[in-house]
């Protein structure tokens, strides 16, 4: 009786991600928002279906590991070699520029340090996904705009590694010690390394490749031993175990056998990665959100006018003329799906207390969902670049010229109103005055 009990919750589970899944995918959002809803759904915000508990968070942890996994399979050295110049520094720029606005916020709201430094790294991220689903409704991807963000994209993701280094390695309580930077280097040093091997070579030969090609049942055990065991191993050296994933992965998907490994391995990519955010979605609370519903859309507002400004400043700072530079920063406007492991990775650690979780967790859900806003953006502004742009102030006027003469009205009409609201008291004052 008890496991059609057990039967019966998978069975409702698995029926509300998919229908949440396939609702936020037609109406043009990514289907991994989704799977967060229906963990609000589910969760104790809602229904109460379903609770956090150890094989959830087990396999949410896994669901981490794969998707890690499946984003270094992703990465392509050869597409990140003719921009990873201005890559690179641009994603230094927006690390650094974000933890200097964090601290700053910080300074005036008597943050410790540690939350400072975890909201830094959660805003300097920007949504993968989201991002290129952007690129390509607006025929960009494979344009010059395309191929800068994407390679500040890739760069992000192989900043994600040592960004979740500090922030786990904050949790030992001795704060930023000289341990935490030898492991950070060590694990730079090995990143750069294996980028730099495999940009010496067309494809990594996989051993027995043509076994594993005649034996298409082996390879997804064969990719999982492989992500698990590299895991294991970085997790053994103390660097992170997530660490180890993204190297698999990075590895193998510059390999020949990179499209056979993606074809075997990603129906069960696809649901860890479903358990891991709807286990996010568990821990939202629907009661926070609406007793701090201004406070969560003004630091959305906040957030995502600041990175945008960052990401576009960034790129023109580094020789990007505005026409690129504008809508490759709109495009990476919303936050990361890593923004979510680093704030979960910020709770782990006490650098974040629930409430804080539960705020950047809802901030980061609330920017994917304004993601056509930022669409919205983008197109137009692919439509002024065919012209020349010499800078930002003549674009965005141009760009928003309907919305600013909708404003100026507005106002106009409010400044009327609010002249003859005055004249009126004025006189009854007046008249009242006479004796």
């Amino acid at each position: 009786m008890e496991h059609h009990v057990d039967i019966t919750g998978i069975a409702i589970v698995t029926s509300v991600a998919l229908l949440c899944g396939l609702v936020l995918s037609r109406l043009k959002q990514p289907s991994i928002v989704g799977y967060i809803v229906a963990g609000i759904v589910l969760g104790p915000g809602g229904f109460g279906l379903v609770s956090q508990s150890d094989s959830i968070r087990t396999l949410a942890e896994l669901g981490v590991l794969m998707l890690l996994f499946l984003v270094g399979m992703e990465l392509s050295v050869k597409a990140f070699q003719a921009v990873w110049r201005v890559a690179l520094l641009a994603v230094a720029g927006q690390v650094g520029l974000s933890l200097a606005v964090t601290a700053l916020a910080g300074l005036i709201l008597g943050w410790p340090m540690e939350r400072s430094i975890v909201f830094g790294f959660i805003v300097a991220l920007s949504g993968t996904a989201v991002a290129i689903k952007m690129l390509d409704d607006i025929g960009e991807l494979k344009t010059e705009t395309g191929r800068v963000t994407v390679g500040v994209l890739i760069a992000q993701d192989l900043a994600f590694v040592p960004l979740l280094l500090i922030t786990n390695g904050m949790g030992s309580g001795a704060g930023l010690d000289i341990a935490i930077f030898l492991k950070l280097g060590a694990a730079v040093a090995a990143l750069g390394g294996l980028v730099w091997f495999l940009s010496r070579r067309e494809r990594l030969i996989v051993p027995y490749g043509a076994w594993f090609r005649r034996n298409h049942d082996v390879v997804p055990l064969a990719a999982l031993a492989l992500c698990f065991t590299m895991a294991a191993l970085t997790g053994l050296l103390g660097l992170s175990t997530a660490f180890g994933a993204f190297m698999a992965g990075f590895a193998l998907g510059n390999s020949d056998g990179r499209t056979l490994a993606l074809r075997a391995t990603h129906p069960i990519q696809s649901v860890l990665v479903v358990v891991f955010f709807l286990s996010i979605g568990l821990l939202i609370d629907l009661r926070y959100v609406w007793d701090h519903l201004g406070e969560v859309l003004l630091l959305l507002f906040v957030v995502t006018l600041v990175k945008t400004a960052i990401n576009v400043g960034t790129l023109h700072f580094l020789g990007e003329p505005w026409e690129r530079a504008f809508p490759a920063g709109v495009i990476m406007g919303s936050l990361g799906e890593f923004s979510f492991v680093l704030a979960a990775a910020g709770l782990s650690i006490a650098a974040i207390d629930p409430q804080g979780y539960q705020l950047a967790v809802t901030v980061i859900a609330l920017s994917w969902l304004a993601s056509p806003l930022w669409l919205d953006a983008a197109k137009r502004f692919h439509g002024l670049a065919a012209g020349t742009v010499v800078s930002l102030r003549p674009a965005l006027g141009q760009i928003y010229s309907g919305e600013i003469a909708v404003l100026n009205r507005f106002f106009a009409i409010t400044l009327h109103a609010a002249s003859a609201a005055v004249d009126t008291i004025r006189r009854l004052t007046k008249r009242d005055e006479k004796p």
